[in-house]
């Protein structure tokens, strides 16, 4: 797989491992409208192959966007840049900077401490990530709505301290790829290595489900997760986006 392919696959498969439940194909964009505060899953991305000129779907998704009440929010991805002088010119403002990171999971080792795997989020880990994020119910339905969304095989993980959950990920099987998603610690416990544990155990079910790699996305400037994640072997950027968000929003 060449460096285009594998950037592609893993544009799709994130996309798959966080799903939007309201989608529509432009000619050859993707808008997606969840609602909630996701930026990915409430903004047009670009899909694989030829699409439309940018003025005509620019125009066609800004019509979509005022009848949903929403501003308007384009995801512009290294792959296909041609959004972005369109949308400069017209005062879009450009917010977001993020990877797409792949490792090799030919090496992820063996557990050193015990992760539990679910195939599906339990009331305990949908309360853990609502008390993290500091979420309203607007974004916990939309969280919740878009898990009820995954087609593909998950694995819920989380990582117990004295009984309770100190940190969780979930991961998303695609083929080749196994997706990481919802990497979280609870502030008392950070700086201990728990994240890193959930995530090598995603890493290991991926690859025993036949996975050769797996990719994920994160914040150009969140050098902590960036630090996790290099010393997890995601080592290779095969792509990166920003966000460009209409004036006045």
């Amino acid at each position: 797989m060449d460096g285009t392919d594998l950037a592609w696959r893993a544009e799709e498969a994130c996309r798959n491992a966080w799903p939007a439940p309201r989608e529509a194909h432009l000619d050859g964009w993707l808008l997606r409208a969840a609602g909630g505060p996701t930026r990915r899953t409430n903004s047009v991305n670009p899909l694989r192959g030829p699409r439309a000129a940018p003025e005509a779907a620019i125009t066609t998704c800004e019509a979509v966007f005022r009848g949903l009440g929403q501003p308007a929010l384009f995801r512009v991805v290294s792959l296909a840049p041609e959004f972005d002088p369109v949308l400069d010119r017209r005062g879009y403002t450009a917010e977001g900077a993020s990877l797409t990171l792949v490792a090799d999971l030919a090496g992820c080792g063996q557990a050193q401490v015990p992760v539990s795997l679910a195939d599906a989020p339990d009331a305990d880990w949908l309360a853990f990530r609502a008390t993290i994020n500091g979420a309203d119910s607007e974004a916990e339905r939309a969280y919740r709505a878009m898990h009820a969304a995954i087609l593909l095989p998950r694995a819920c993980a989380a990582l117990r301290v004295d009984g309770a959950i100190a940190a969780q990920a979930y991961g998303v099987l695609d083929g080749s790829l196994v997706v990481m998603e919802s990497v979280a610690t609870a502030q008392a416990h950070r700086g201990r290595g728990l994240a890193r544990a959930v995530v090598a155990a995603l890493m290991r079910w991926g690859r025993g489900r036949g996975a050769s790699a797996a990719c994920l996305q994160v914040v150009a400037d969140n050098a902590p997760a960036r630090a996790l994640y290099a010393g997890l072997g995601f080592d290779r950027e095969v792509s990166r986006y920003h966000y460009r968000r209409a004036p006045g929003r």
